[in-house]
């Protein structure tokens, strides 16, 4: 009702019948009617795939760094000379700092893991089972065996695709095999020991699910020769802006040189090119919607010219050169304002189930649309956020507004005269 009072308001009631009536379409006008109509598919469209775009590269990024911060810490504390010596003086002075949820010694090594034929790379990382329960994702990332027995010390976690690549399940034994080696009386071997396999995790990851195993503390601090010393210290804190704070404290209680690095960094590459892809989409797909507005430029002038008889009775009768420009602009206005929100309603309804629509078109077609091992993540995240809808509706709207202008004005320049003089 407030729409139709505002409508009403800047518009006169016969000059909205008479720009709803140069839309209808009529036998000899057909050709006017299919390039407004080719100007509604086409904002459609571009609003629908840039709601659609900007939805999923959001929710890749969300997503993305969720499950990141989900399995890493916020914080890691290393040194230089590759083991932290003495390290539990370090973790209760980290730990009284405000704003820490919680600290993790780890031991952090490269290692090959083989079973029978089979052998990867991996990245093991040796954990108290106490410490990996508290990671946001672990716990509920088990997809086989129990983290409790991991906590019990009886064996090792591997990701799921590490798991299929080795061929191994909950029981299996797989045999690791270190990079340094240890010194005999006949020379020198590759040091390896045999784990059992307690349990099997599943982060939604690839990157993580291919190539990390998680072992307890005091098997990773043997395995690689640690013994009283750690080589990380992983720092989860309470909210991410507190992130800045904590590092310049931890800078100046640590005794020694220590590398302090948070999760932006490491990651910093990734986040600045995740950036400027989204900006850049952006731009392009903003095209779409500017290339529908030039169509909507066309079918007015168009509209104008088959109209000018029209116009020039109206003006005729005493019409004002203000309500003609009115009527072409509320013509055109229509077709942006329905192509706008139809885009909209198709946009935010594909975003919303896009990880069935993939599914679908995936098993109708046998093509593998979102690669995890390209994108590293196994599903197609999505995050609608209002304000990125609603800056997409409002560039749409001001473009087709935009488009209107120069018709529209064009229109009210006609001379009754001029354009009746050969009638």
């Amino acid at each position: 009702m407030k729409t139709k009072k505002i409508i009403n308001s800047m518009f006169k009631n016969y000059e909205i019948k008479i720009a709803l009536r140069y839309l209808r379409s009529k036998r000899k006008e057909g050709f006017i009617s299919v390039i407004s109509a080719f100007s509604f598919v086409g904002i459609a469209l571009g609003v629908a795939t840039l709601i659609i775009v900007m939805a999923v590269m959001n929710g890749y990024e969300v997503e993305l760094i969720k499950r990141i911060l989900g399995i890493n810490g916020h914080i890691s504390v290393s040194s230089p000379y590759g083991k932290i010596e003495k390290y539990q003086e370090l973790l209760s002075d980290i730990e009284k700092i405000p704003g820490v949820k919680f600290v993790a010694p780890q031991v952090i090594g490269q290692a090959m893991a083989t079973n029978k034929e089979n052998a990867s790379g991996v990245l093991v990382r040796g954990m108290d089972g106490a410490d990996l329960k508290r990671k946001p994702i672990m716990d509920s990332a088990i997809k086989a065996g129990s983290l409790s027995d991991y906590i019990e010390g009886k064996g090792i976690i591997i990701g799921t695709t590490l798991a299929q690549n080795l061929r191994v399940g909950v029981g299996s034994e797989v045999k690791l095999i270190a990079p340094s080696s240890d010194a005999i009386v006949i020379g020198a071997i590759p040091r390896m020991k045999t784990f059992k396999v307690i349990g099997i995790f599943d982060v939604g990851m690839y990157e993580y699910n291919s190539s990390t195993i998680f072992m307890p503390l005091n098997f990773a601090k043997k395995f690689f020769q640690y013994y009283d010393s750690v080589s990380d210290i992983e720092i989860i804190v309470d909210k991410l802006p507190q992130v800045e704070r904590i590092k310049s404290e931890i800078a100046t209680i640590q005794s020694g040189s220590l590398n302090i690095i948070d999760w932006s960094i490491t990651h910093q590459n990734w986040i600045n090119a995740l950036k400027v892809e989204r900006n850049v989409m952006f731009l392009i797909l903003t095209l779409i919607i500017i290339v529908a507005a030039f169509n909507i430029i066309s079918s007015l002038i168009m509209l104008v010219k088959e109209k000018t008889r029209s116009i020039a009775i109206l003006r005729t009768v005493g019409m004002s050169k203000g309500s003609i420009i009115k009527i072409f602009i509320l013509s055109g206005s229509v077709i942006g304002f329905v192509g706008t929100f139809s885009g909209a309603v198709i946009g935010v309804a594909f975003s919303l189930n896009i990880e069935k629509i993939r599914m679908f078109l995936e098993s109708m077609t046998g093509l593998t649309l979102f690669d995890p091992v390209i994108y590293y993540l196994t599903q197609l995240p999505v995050d609608l956020e209002a304000h990125n809808v609603i800056s997409v509706l409002l560039i749409s709207l001001g473009l087709s507004f935009l488009a209107t202008i120069y018709p529209a004005w064009k229109a009210s320049k006609l001379m009754p005269a001029e354009a009746l003089r050969y009638e």
